[in-house]
Formats: structure tokens, sequence, C-alpha cells
């Protein structure tokens, strides 16, 4: 039963690729939204400093639909640094060298319920209250920080209040392991990197990404996160 402080949010949109990392080149989406997207589309619409975002259960209101597609992307990594690079050799950047066409087997006509609760962090003055009511705004008006997305920047997610009356898919299946969210830990050498120029130049220390996962289930089209994933996890 959804409690009276937890907050959702109808998401749906045209595709949607929430990719599984145990496959290399070509992309395959899980057959759900996974809890780190579900997060980032959260964050996309309110986010503070003084809280994170846990995420509860995400309710699936469309049947699982797969489509295949082709794309034609870069081999390389696009950055300054690489730009930067081709300047001062007195080279260039072709693309049509550098391109591949990769598959892609993503999801069509999507629409999920994201529930959620926000856990204050110790720093924070204000009550909770505050900012779940922020939330519920800027949801009923259609704002955001940026635009979110379903997996894939390509992909955008429209959103919403939840719908009345509106009940998930009659699906149960296990979903093996899926991608719980990935933290981001000190390099144990201790390891920094400087930012900046100058005497103003910020030292920051090195982070390694560390994925975590954990055996998902559709139970009755609903996934739910445990919530003992968050235990000893900071955001």
């Amino acid at each position: 039963m959804e409690g009276s402080s937890s907050l959702s949010v109808r998401v749906w949109g045209d595709f949607a690729c929430f990719t599984r990392p145990e496959f290399g080149v070509e992309r395959v989406s899980y057959e759900v939204m996974t809890p780190s997207a579900a997060r980032g589309i959260l964050e996309a619409i309110f986010w503070k400093p003084e809280f994170r975002w846990l995420v509860r259960e995400i309710k699936v209101l469309a049947p699982i639909r797969h489509f295949s597609i082709l794309r034609n992307e870069m081999n390389s990594l696009q950055s300054d640094r690489s730009a930067r690079s081709w300047e001062s050799n007195g080279g260039g950047y072709y693309a049509d060298d550098d391109r591949a066409q990769r598959h892609t087997l993503c999801l069509r006509d999507v629409a999920y319920v994201i529930r959620a609760d926000i856990e204050l962090k110790p720093h924070a003055t204000d009550n909770v209250a505050k900012y779940r009511d922020q939330f519920r705004r800027r949801v009923k008006r259609g704002q955001c920080f940026n635009q979110p997305y379903l997996g894939t920047r390509e992909f955008s997610a429209f959103f919403g209040p939840p719908g009345a009356g509106e009940e998930p898919v009659d699906v149960t299946d296990d979903l093996g392991l899926m991608l719980f969210d990935v933290a981001f830990v000190p390099d144990p050498k201790g390891n920094v990197s400087h930012a900046g120029h100058g005497p103003e130049g910020r030292t920051v220390v090195k982070a390694n990404a560390k994925p975590a996962f954990f055996q998902a289930r559709l139970e009755g089209g609903v996934l739910r996160v445990p919530p003992e994933l968050y235990e000893g996890r900071k955001s």
C-alpha cells in the first residue's frame, strides 16, 4: 500500500531503452525501467542537495512490447580534449570514418508510475513536507530542470500526476539480475585530480564507478525495490 509520505508520478513515452550491461556493443533493454533510470527521471523533475530519492516501486501500465532499430553511432568518445588534440595535430575529425551501425532492442509505447520517498540528508534544515509539496506542484505544472528521458536521451519522457483507476499490467515474471544503481567510491590509492586553472583550481578525489545489482521480479505488473539496498549507501 502506498504510504501518505510517498510521492508518485506517471511517466510515458514512445520508446525506451534501459540497457542491460551484460551485452557489449549491441544495446538490449531490460523489460522494465530500472531503479536508477527512475531516480534520474525524478531528479530531472526536482532535485535539491538537501535530500536524495529512494525509489520504492515501479508500476508497469502498458504491455511490454519490444522494437528493433538500427542506428548509426560513433566509435570514438567525443570530448573537448579530443577536439583540442585534432586541432594541435593539424588534422580533423571525419565522422564517416568513425561510424558504425549498431542494433538496439528497445521498448515501445511505455507507461509507468514511479513511487518514491524523499530522504533528508544530515545538513537539511527544512521539513521534508516542503519538498514533497514542491515536487507535487512541479509535476502538476509539467516543470522540470531538464528533459527527463527513458534510458537514453533520444527517448524523451513525458510526465504528469497518476491517473485515477489505472492498474498495472497482469504480468508476473522473474527478471534476473537488474542494475540497482551505480555508486562512486573514492580511489583506494587516494589519487586526486585537479580541475580549473591557476591558484583557484579545485582538487577532486578520483572515484571509481561501482555498480550494484539485485534479483528483480515483476509481481502483478509491479517491480518492488528491496529497501535494504539503500542501507549504507550515500548519494
